[in-house]
């Protein structure tokens, strides 16, 4: 690679593989506990921490830089009502966020903010769920409240939920300089201002 010039990495020829993958959910209460199967990406796929890593050090100069990193599969697999891929995935992300923390600790002028683009709902309106035993042995219930609605008075469609989002509050979190203007929860476009150093 030259440097200054563009990247760009292509590992499969659809959405990358998921980290973890578990059971399905179901109308009504859900099947029977079951555990999430972890480790699940190929080897031939690089994670979200290897790629936030790799972006790193290719953008890294003296005038800084600005790097968006996106678990984008966390939104997916609640659309899917997949608990475990959106666990998974949710994970990944933190380690991608672990990697921007490692390098701001010896790049202490560096700004990491954390935050969503919307929510999802909960509760049980159309009556999708899923129960995963968690690491204590615990069951865990995850619901899907918009998944496959059917219509007002109508049952949930039976085959294809996708969970909407919602208009919810999204909390959102920075470190660094400038990270007294992020409040835990503020307008999206006022986040503009503060990636500016406005």
């Amino acid at each position: 690679m030259k440097a200054g010039k563009p990247v760009l990495g292509l590992f499969k020829k659809s959405n990358m593989s998921l980290e973890w993958s578990g059971p399905a959910a179901a109308l009504g209460k859900g099947g029977a506990a079951q555990s999430c199967q972890e480790n699940q990406r190929p080897a031939s796929e690089p994670s979200l921490a290897d790629m936030t890593s790799k972006a790193i050090s290719l953008l890294e100069n003296k005038k800084g830089f600005f790097l968006q990193v996106e678990g984008a599969s966390i939104d997916k697999q609640d659309h899917a009502t997949n608990a475990c891929g959106q666990i998974g995935e949710t994970v990944n992300f933190d380690k991608a966020i672990g990697v921007a923390l490692d390098y701001q600790n010896t790049h202490p002028d560096m700004l990491v903010v954390v935050t969503a683009d919307h929510s999802h709902t909960t509760g049980l309106p159309t009556g999708y769920s899923t129960n995963l035993t968690t690491k204590d042995g615990q069951t865990l219930t995850l619901t899907y409240g918009t998944a496959g609605f059917g219509g007002d008075g109508k049952a949930p469609v039976a085959s294809g939920p996708s969970q909407q989002h919602t208009g919810a509050v999204v909390p959102v979190w920075a470190n660094g300089p400038g990270a007294e203007a992020v409040l835990g929860t503020n307008d999206h476009t006022h986040l503009f201002d503060v990636l500016q150093g406005r």
